[in-house]
This record gives C-alpha cells, structure tokens and sequence, in this order.
C-alpha cells in the first residue's frame, strides 16, 4: 500500500513539472515571458503601416532580441504607426542616429517583430529618441492585390 501511494506521489510531481514546463515555453514561444532586460531605454519609430505588430512582439538586431515593442498608437500629425520600443540599455549610446527599423515577419504562423540595422553615423540615439529611418510591413493582402489588379489589366 505504502509503495502505491509513493508510485501515485512520483507520477503526480512529474505530471506537475511537465505541466509547468509546458507553461515556460508557452509564454518564451508567444513572447509572453520576460525576456527583456530590466534596465532599459525607449525608443520610438514611426510606420506608415504596421501590418499586425503588437505591443511585446520583439526587436532584433542581427537576429538576437534586444528589446520589446511596449506600445502602439497613432500618430496624429502625420497619421503613422509610432511604435514605442524598450531596449536593453547596455545598447544606449551605441546606436547610430541612421539605425533602421524594418517590420519583419518570421515563422510559419507570420510573427511580425522589429529589426534594428546599425548605420554608419558617428551621433548616437539616446533614450526617448525617434529613429525616421523605417521600412513598413509587408502585407500579404496588398501584394496579392496588386498581382490580380497587374493581371487583369495586362
């Protein structure tokens, strides 16, 4: 009797810890999970479209993440996208005023992130800077769209 009740306490831990492991790479794999520094900088960018980027989607640089989008609004003089992103703040100062922001889109499910590409500048941002160099997110809609109308008027 002892041995069974022992068996079922083994089996229920094991149950516990695969259950909880699941959970960690639920949120590492949807971007839930914390994986930003807790010293950080902001910086904004702004997007004549977004596509379906989201408050948390990361941001890279040379494929490491470097940081998180932690907002999305509108901006209102030109009516862009300002995304605001949070990044690790070893990289303040040594981000070059011409660094682009591109909206990416990796995986089989079309995750879209940010990536950073370091210019030549020898100004750097600084925190709560805007980068002006940006490339929008590529639509599938749009460009499926523009292949039909081509077709049609071809």
């Amino acid at each position: 009797m002892k041995r069974s009740k022992m068996m079922e306490f083994g089996v229920g831990l094991f149950m516990l810890a695969g259950i909880l492991g699941l959970v960690f790479l639920g949120l590492r794999v949807s971007g839930l999970g914390s994986g930003v520094a807790s010293d950080t900088f902001t910086l904004q960018a702004d997007f004549a479209n977004i596509g379906g980027l989201k408050p948390r989607s990361r941001v890279t640089m040379a494929g490491v993440q470097i940081g998180q989008v932690t907002a999305v609004e509108l901006e209102k003089e030109w009516f862009d996208a300002r995304v605001t992103m949070e990044l690790d703040a070893e990289l303040e100062g040594e981000l070059s005023r011409d660094t682009t922001a591109a909206i990416l889109t990796s995986g089989l499910l079309g995750e879209q992130y940010v990536g950073l590409t370091v210019g030549g500048d020898p100004e750097t941002l600084k925190d709560g800077d805007t980068i002006h160099d940006t490339q929008q997110a590529l639509v599938l809609e749009e460009l499926i769209q523009q292949f039909v109308s081509n077709m049609v008027n071809d």
